[in-house]
């Protein structure tokens, strides 16, 4: 008699028990999807620890580090858990163009993390997804042509704000200054520009709050207590930047109704400012729609969106880009001997850029090496798919590890070092590089690419026309350090120059 047999007849019920706890127990490993790995292998990946995931392998001061070496060990497409959460890791160029760009509508989606959903609240261009995020972007995107991106309007913005930086820089006659504030005032000028129709005086109390909150809130972002607050959402309230952040959000928000207020009292259809004027008129024209997307939160978080994408990333790779000329004066040089050459004197024109190969090189190794937002804005599944031989579920978060693209050592020759032949050829002519995304690439692409290239290479170049860049005294080149700060974006950390004037 076999044992189930036995074990039948002296306590059937037992048994009933058991086959119970068996089916169930298939039940759960085919709906949790246990099955499915074996038969649909998902990305490798280090082993997670319950409820903590891989935290305890992570440098949350710079996750990217961390991501970077283990692409090493488990290959361009990995997994890796932020506490119970799995995350789909995408290394080196080849891989995340196959992604961005092969599968654009595969991989288009938003992950909006908690934090991005406390403060946009599924609103906006950048942090929402489905109808209302299409309808933003294509809005936005129209609108910001509409207003000059890449056209004549935007450059003449530029060109109107150039002096007033210069004029900042030259108050310090050539003695140490931090170049943070008046370089953070002058990007910020642009972007308002085009949403408000009018730029803001750098004295402007309300205009400070607002860029100093922007980039307190983007530094933030980036925090290790905010990284832990995204695995574990309840911990939000007993958190100082957590409160630090919502604190900003809250004042941002008065403000910006104060500012839409004033504008609108003086709308007129006939005669558009900007962003907000445009929308204001839109939402009028939609006052009977139902389900209308052209409402307050969209307004207030579009503005928001755009606001903080269009200053602190550009002024941050300003930053960057001096700081590189001061540390490598001989690179310095020989940008000034071009512009020298070829313009002269007279105010640097996006036209010029053509006939400055040596200088546009630099401007994209700067943005090459200083690679300021290395881990890119989480990306996620839109659906099912089956990636280069992997299966992902839809709704998976995924990380397009930029600094693997622009860090790739299959794509540049010395990726680790400053090196502006990276960008030209045995001529001296300026290359474009496939592998340059440092404005991502697909469906997510920074929608104001072509306004950052324009107020990257009109600031840049006017500043240089205009000045020598160098260590205050007593500093030497190799005292400058490129470590960056720890922050949602890498910037520089706090450090002074000198501004000689050349002229």
């Amino acid at each position: 008699m076999g044992y189930v047999e036995a074990l039948l007849q002296q306590n059937p019920i037992e048994v009933t028990f058991l086959g119970a706890m068996l089916f169930l127990l298939v039940l759960y490993l085919f709906y949790s999807g246990s099955w499915f790995e074996v038969r649909r292998a998902e990305p490798p990946g280090p082993r997670p620890l319950p409820l903590l995931g891989n935290i305890h392998q992570m440098d949350l001061k710079k996750p990217h580090h961390t991501l970077c070496e283990l692409s090493k060990k488990y290959g361009s497409v990995f997994t890796v858990h932020f506490g119970p959460k799995k995350v789909v890791v995408l290394a080196g160029y080849k891989t995340v163009k196959d992604a961005l760009v092969n599968h654009a509508q595969d991989f288009g989606d938003r992950d909006i993390t908690p934090m991005f959903y406390d403060v946009n609240e599924g609103h906006g261009i950048i942090f929402s997804n489905g109808d209302s995020w299409k309808e933003m972007r294509r809005f936005a995107l129209t609108n910001l042509k509409d207003f000059g991106m890449g056209k004549k309007g935007a450059e003449e913005k530029i060109l109107e704000e150039i002096p007033k930086l210069i004029e900042v820089f030259e108050k310090f006659g050539g003695k140490a200054f931090d170049p943070t504030q008046p370089v953070n005032y002058a990007a910020s000028n642009i972007i308002s520009s085009i949403i408000y129709g009018s730029r803001f005086e750098y004295n402007d109390p309300q205009f400070q709050g607002m860029v100093e909150r922007d980039n307190e809130t983007t530094h933030l972002f980036g925090s290790a207590s905010i990284q832990i607050y995204n695995m574990f959402p309840r911990l939000g309230p007993w958190l100082k930047n957590w409160r630090s952040i919502m604190n900003n959000v809250e004042i941002n928000k008065k403000e910006l109704k104060e500012l839409v207020q004033g504008l609108r009292e003086t709308l007129n259809p006939q005669m558009c400012r900007g962003f907000v004027d445009s929308f204001l008129i839109r939402k009028q024209e939609d006052a009977n729609t139902v389900d209308s997307l052209y409402h307050e939160d969209n307004l207030m978080h579009s503005v928001f969106n755009l606001f903080g994408a269009g200053s602190e990333t550009t002024s941050t790779t300003i930053r960057w880009g001096l700081l590189l000329m001061a540390k490598y004066p001989h690179i310095q040089d020989l940008v000034q001997e071009e512009i020298t050459r070829v313009i002269g004197g007279h105010q640097p024109l996006v036209e010029d850029r053509k006939n400055l190969p040596y200088t546009d090189a630099v401007i994209h190794e700067i943005q090459r090496l200083a690679n300021i937002v290395p881990m890119s804005i989480p990306h996620a599944t839109s659906r099912d798919i089956t990636f280069q031989g992997y299966f992902i579920k839809k709704g998976t978060c995924v990380i397009p590890l930029l600094t693997s693209v622009l860090h790739d050592e299959g794509e540049w020759e010395s990726p680790q070092t400053f090196n502006p032949a990276h960008f030209l050829d045995e001529q001296g002519r300026f290359i474009k590089k496939e592998a340059f995304m440092a404005f991502s690439a697909g469906r997510r692409v920074c929608l104001g690419e072509s306004l950052a290239r324009m107020e990257l290479f009109l600031f840049f170049t006017s500043l240089l026309q205009r000045f020598h860049f160098s260590p205050p005294p007593g500093v030497t080149e190799d005292d400058l350090d490129l470590t960056p700060a720890v922050g949602f974006t890498l910037v520089p950390l706090p450090h002074q120059l000198c501004a000689v004037s050349r002229v």
